[in-house]
């Protein structure tokens, strides 16, 4: 049971129900709150993200979303929907190439690329996308849960 006493639910994917090719995404809309929540709770108050006087002055020519909010998003696809709770983060590699506004309405999906039963790893293609356009990329490593045995 769960700290509250509720017994949790248990969505997504055991380890062998996982194959090369399945994918999950969310989609949501970036506000300025989020933005202004993850600069409280991260501590990073760069001006690029909460100043607009500022963040006109560089080339960005107005305020974006922190890099790390994106990788946030990644991280909530792995960990409720593929494979889903019990995933634990091995690594994650980012590759940020365009900016993430408050405004945009962001997808965020991953695709299992390699599934290694032996060490329970499973690899995926993370991507966030603005308008079609990729913003970030990268490539998750996560363990993922095996199917419980039932006792004999």
């Amino acid at each position: 049971m769960g700290r509250s006493g509720v017994q949790p639910s248990r969505a997504g994917f055991f380890l062998d129900d996982l194959e090369v090719g399945q994918e999950a995404e969310t989609s949501r809309q970036v506000t300025q709150a989020d933005i202004a929540a993850f600069a409280a709770v991260s501590g990073d108050d760069n001006p690029l993200h909460l100043d607009r006087a500022y963040a006109e002055t560089t080339p960005f020519k107005g305020p974006i979303a922190h890099g790390m909010l994106s990788a946030a998003y990644i991280s909530a696809v792995l960990g409720t929907k593929l494979p889903g709770p019990g995933a634990v983060y091995v690594t994650q590699s980012l590759r940020f190439r365009r900016p993430v506004r408050a405004g945009d309405q962001v997808t965020t999906r991953v695709t299992v690329e390699a599934v290694d039963e032996a060490k329970a790893l499973v690899t995926l293609k993370t991507v966030v996308l603005v308008n079609g356009k990729t913003a970030v990329d990268g490539e998750a490593v996560v363990t993922a849960p095996r199917r419980p045995t039932e006792a004999s």
